[in-house]
C-alpha cells in the first residue's frame, strides 16, 4: 500500500524531474532566446517623499510596504527581496525561475524602470528542478516530493525482497544499478 501511495504522489514529479534532468544534462545543446521587456513608471510624489524618508542605514533592506505594493502594481515583479540602497537610487533584484528581473528607483526624481528577462519554459522547468529562485513553497514541495520518492524506493526494495525468490535476476539487476554509476564515477570523473 505504501509503495502504491508513494508512487502515485511522486509520479508526475518523477516524470518532470527525469525530463529536466535530461534538459539540464544537455543545456548547451538546447538553445533558448531570452526575451527582454523594459518598462518605466513615475513614483507618485507622496510615495517618493516616503521612500526618501525610509532610506535605511544598511545597504540592503526591504522596501516599505506601500512602495513595494506600488512596485508590484506597476511592474511584473514581486517586491519581497531586500532592496539595495545607495545615495542615488534603490535597486530591487527580482530573480525568478526561467529568468531574471529588476527594478530601479531614482531617489531624486522618482523615475522607476524595470527589466524582465524570460528564457523560456525549458529554462523555467530547469530552474524548478534546481529549486532556483522558486520560493519557500516550492522548496517545501521538493522536500515532500523527496520524502515520497524515498518511501517509494524503500518499499520497492521490500517488494523486490518479497518476489526475489521467483525472479533470480532481481539482485544482480539491483547490483548493476549500483555498480554502473559507481564504476563510471571511479573511472571517468576526476
Amino acid at each position: 500500500m505504501w509503495h502504491w501511495m508513494s508512487s502515485a504522489v511522486s509520479l508526475i514529479g518523477l516524470l518532470l524531474f527525469a525530463i529536466t534532468g535530461f534538459t539540464l544534462n544537455h543545456a548547451a545543446d538546447i538553445e533558448g532566446t531570452p526575451v527582454v521587456t523594459q518598462q518605466s513608471a513615475q513614483l507618485p510624489p507622496a510615495l517618493l517623499t516616503r521612500l526618501k524618508a525610509a532610506v535605511p542605514d544598511a545597504e540592503k533592506a526591504p522596501l516599505p510596504a506601500d512602495i513595494a505594493a506600488w512596485v508590484e502594481q506597476s511592474f511584473p515583479v514581486k517586491a519581497s527581496a531586500d532592496a539595495e540602497w545607495s545615495a542615488d537610487e534603490v535597486y530591487l533584484p527580482a530573480p525568478r525561475p526561467g529568468g531574471d528581473a529588476w527594478v530601479v528607483i531614482d531617489l531624486a526624481t522618482g523615475e522607476a524602470s524595470s527589466e524582465v528577462t524570460g528564457r523560456g519554459w525549458i529554462s523555467y522547468l530547469n530552474d524548478l528542478h534546481k529549486g532556483r529562485n522558486s520560493g519557500g513553497e516550492w522548496s517545501l514541495f521538493i522536500d515532500i516530493f523527496a520524502f515520497a520518492c524515498l518511501v517509494f524506493a524503500i518499499t520497492g526494495l521490500f517488494l523486490l525482497q518479497l518476489h526475489s525468490a521467483k525472479r533470480r535476476s532481481t539482485w544482480p539487476l539491483v547490483g548493476l544499478g549500483l555498480a554502473i554509476p559507481a564504476v563510471i564515477a571511479i573511472i571517468f570523473i576526476h
